[in-house]
Formats: C-alpha cells, structure tokens, sequence
C-alpha cells in the first residue's frame, strides 16, 4: 500500500483516458466528442511525461556530483504532440461547424436521420458522402 502515492500520475492518467472514452463512446454531440478525444489525448501526455521522469534525475547538464539525469526526450516529444493535438482539434472543430452548415445539427442521430432521408428521396441506397443540403 506504500507505493499508491508514487503512482498517483498514473491513476490520474487512467481517469482521465477513462473519461475521455466514456464520453466519446456515450455522447451523439460531435462537438463532445471531441472534448472526450481531448481528455483522452491529455491523459496520454500525462502518462508518458509521468513515465519519463526518472527519480532523483537531474537535467541533463553536466554538473560535478550529478549522476543520475533525466532524458528531456520524452518532454519534448510530448510539446511536439501538444501542438498536433491543438492543430488536429481545430480541425475537427472546423469539420463540425461545415457539418452544421450542412446539416443544420452536430448530434449524430439527426444527421444519420438527415442523410438516410435524403437518400430514399433521391432512391439512392445510402452511403453516397453528398449532404442533402446543397
């Protein structure tokens, strides 16, 4: 029971996946989901920022007395994730709002209702990629 608060990053990490995923998978809202993948993606940066760091690791200077260093690979490869994520983000936000534009609505069930509809007045048999409103 001693080694809990050491792993206290790691419970957070897997709420915060947990989460993430719940509210993907539960939510119709696209816009949800897309807060569901981010909370995802930040338990992710969490976790690997977490396994990262080595105990009692200094930076990697080298100084006298210090021997024990921590690899700022992994830091830098999580600012680098950071910066796609917020890019990735932005354009899904940006896909739902055309999504709108031609829909009128972000919850899935209307748009699949929408699309199904446009697609027996047309006698098209689904699947087409056209939005009803043109």
């Amino acid at each position: 029971m001693s080694g809990l608060p050491g792993l206290y990053n790691y419970w957070i990490a897997v709420f915060l996946m947990m989460a993430g995923f719940y509210v993907v998978i539960s939510q119709g809202n696209l816009v949800k989901k897309l807060v569901g993948l981010s909370l995802f993606q930040t338990s992710v940066f969490i976790f690997y920022i977490s396994m990262g760091k080595v105990a009692d690791g200094h930076a990697p200077i080298l100084a006298e007395g210090v021997t024990v260093y921590s690899n700022p690979l992994p830091h830098v490869l999580i600012l680098t994730a950071i910066v796609v994520g917020v890019a990735t983000t932005a354009v899904g936000l940006a896909l739902v709002v055309r999504i709108n534009e031609a829909y009128g609505s972000v919850e899935e069930d209307e748009i699949q209702a929408r699309d199904n509809a446009a697609d027996k007045a047309t006698g098209r048999s689904g699947g087409s990629g056209e939005s009803p409103r043109t």
